[in-house]
């Protein structure tokens, strides 16, 4: 079962939000707050699974608390939620340590998919959010080609997978690019996030890409 926390200042989006993800079997919403310091304590109580949070909000804004459920390692992942298509909010709440981030005016089964993605482990950005990363990533000037200490810590293979991940292929795809199991992509991930000190594929992309992994 998915556990689901979520954080808007609205009760009408909360209560919506709730209806869509309760009517999927296996995701249970455990916990609501209508502000960023509640979530704090709410995902402390509960260790959600998913935590699904507004971007603005009066007492303490939604990047804000992200950013510190993260430090606390209280939840899983959190989803950001968000009307306003910024690249600003976006880089922020990645910065902050968010592993998703989705427009308010998704589709249901969008939110639904995303809650479902990011309780697997996996990162999730729309394919034009992704490009945006990765756009901003290279103009950055943070961004290298110089190979960063941790790829010493990876395997041939595990190189390997970084590269493919960092261009957007999914497990499956890996699997079958790469001629292994499925079971066997994922143990490569999860070393790859574990080696890296990463959360989740979102960043592993975002660190490929600031470090001119990409195209070597």
């Amino acid at each position: 079962m998915i556990r689901v926390l979520l954080v808007d200042d609205q009760a009408m989006v909360r209560t919506g939000f709730r209806t869509i993800l309760e009517s999927e079997d296996g995701i249970i919403v455990v916990g609501e707050a209508e502000n960023g310091q509640v979530a704090i304590d709410r995902a402390l109580d509960l260790a959600p699974d998913v935590i699904c949070m507004d971007v603005q909000m009066p007492v303490m804004d939604g990047l804000e608390s992200t950013a510190e459920i993260v430090r606390r390692g209280a939840a899983g992942a959190v989803l950001m939620l968000t009307t306003f298509d910024r690249d600003d909010f976006l880089f922020q709440a990645l910065a902050a340590g968010a592993s998703g981030f989705l427009l308010k005016t998704a589709e249901a089964e969008q939110l639904i998919d995303a809650v479902t993605a990011l309780a697997a482990g996996d990162g999730l950005l729309s394919p034009e959010v992704t490009r945006r990363v990765i756009e901003r990533s290279v103009r950055s000037p943070e961004a290298t080609t110089s190979a960063a200490p941790e790829l010493e810590l990876l395997t041939d293979r595990e190189l390997e997978v970084l590269h493919l991940v960092a261009k957007g292929l999914s497990n499956s795809e890996i699997a079958g690019t790469l001629f292994v199991g499925e079971a066997t992509v994922k143990t490569h991930v999860s070393n790859l996030l574990t080696k890296l000190d990463i959360r989740d594929r979102i960043h592993v992309v975002i660190f490929a890409y600031e470090n001119g992994i990409v195209g070597r």
